[in-house]
């Protein structure tokens, strides 16, 4: 099991890094082509945002699951050590509510915008909102097992 979601996280991983270099070349070459060509790639603009929120909320789930988002923790843990464990998962739950409203909301919103397709590139507009899917829904996965047991992913990394 361990070693399926470290495949799966690794996939998302590659995922990032090739829509971000994807992201570059769009973006580099409309420059190229517009400021010395006097034209470009219509739906390059679109794509290269696609790509933004795809990146930027993929990659929201990752650092959370790494531990890297920025908290201030110094507070409760010099004032109140004891309640630390008991404040951190009161916090997990919070970010499990927050990310079921953000899977609900975006599920609703991809469902809506399905059949609308963009006339620059010819895809569905619900992509946008389908990267709010999938980000919640590995949020909700991560606040789930931090709740019932806060070491197991933290177990896993240390593994690899």
């Amino acid at each position: 099991m361990k070693k399926t979601i470290k495949w799966m996280w690794q996939g998302i991983d590659v995922f990032i890094t090739v829509v971000l270099a994807s992201m570059i070349v769009l973006v580099f070459t409309n420059v190229v082509l517009r400021y010395g060509f006097s034209s470009g790639i219509r739906s390059s603009v679109e794509l290269s945002r696609l790509c933004l929120v795809w990146i930027v909320l993929l990659g929201a789930a990752v650092v959370l699951r790494r531990g890297e988002h920025l908290a201030i923790a110094e507070f409760s843990e010099r004032f109140f050590p004891s309640a630390v464990p008991i404040l951190n998962r009161l916090i997990w739950v919070v970010i499990l509510v927050s990310s079921g409203m953000l899977f609900v909301g975006a599920m609703n919103q991809t469902i809506a915008n399905w059949s609308n397709i963009s006339p620059l590139t010819g895809l569905p507009t619900a992509l946008f909102a389908l990267a709010g899917v999938v980000s919640g829904l590995l949020i909700v996965m991560i606040s789930l097992v931090r709740i019932f047991d806060p070491s197991w992913l933290t177990d896993m990394e240390d593994q690899e």
